[in-house]
């Protein structure tokens, strides 16, 4: 969240939201996250802890609890016919088992410093119904979006290079995407199609 980032920018460990930006905009979720991480390194350097950030972004995948959190419900609406468009925006995406695999990965890395970027890719919501589409054509997915105005906004350039010079290998957020979905069918978010594929399908490139 930073107005002065340059459009062609690639987002790195480097980057923070703009805490002015956010309060202007209202967004106190992103707020409050950088807020906080900034008390923590504050606080770390003054007690002298040696502190190690993961940074995930929106994470995807198979929930264990049973409620839909923010982060589920950004697929789940476009499943359950609460929204009849997608948006004009992008975000990007990394599986909840990449972002578990990061923190253990920094925690064993003995040289392992500062702030790890935690993230697949960055999508266009258009990408993201394109997808649930292609994997759910059952479900009322959006096909139009609520912007036809203004021109197609850009998924922005961003760096997993941290984690991935520790081993980690992305997993494609289609594959996030797909295993959220089968997880709404397992808890019973989502009605199972009678076409619905088997829960221990994957989806094919």
């Amino acid at each position: 969240m930073d107005p002065n980032r340059a459009a062609d920018a690639v987002v790195d460990e480097s980057c923070w939201s703009d805490l002015d930006f956010c309060k202007a905009t209202r967004n106190w979720y992103c707020y409050g996250k950088a807020a906080a991480e900034k008390a923590a390194w504050e606080a770390a350097a003054a007690r002298g802890v040696d502190l190690v950030v993961v940074n995930p972004v929106l994470v995807q995948g198979p929930a264990l609890q049973p409620a839909v959190n923010a982060s589920l419900m950004h697929v789940l609406k476009y499943l359950d016919g609460s929204v009849s468009t997608y948006a004009n925006a992008v975000q990007a995406y990394v599986h909840v088992r990449d972002a578990a695999d990061a923190h253990v990965r920094v925690f064993e890395a003995p040289g392992a410093a500062g702030r790890y970027l935690c993230a697949d890719a960055v999508l266009h919501r258009e990408d993201v119904v394109r997808t649930l589409r292609k994997f759910f054509p059952e479900y009322p997915v959006p096909e139009r979006c609520s912007d036809e105005v203004n021109p197609r906004k850009k998924p922005y350039k961003i760096s997993n290079q941290r984690l991935r010079d520790l081993g980690l290998e992305f997993t494609p957020t289609a594959q996030a995407l797909y295993e959220t979905v089968i997880c709404f069918q397992e808890k019973g978010i989502l009605p199972v199609p009678a076409a619905a594929p088997a829960p221990s399908s994957s989806p094919q490139p």
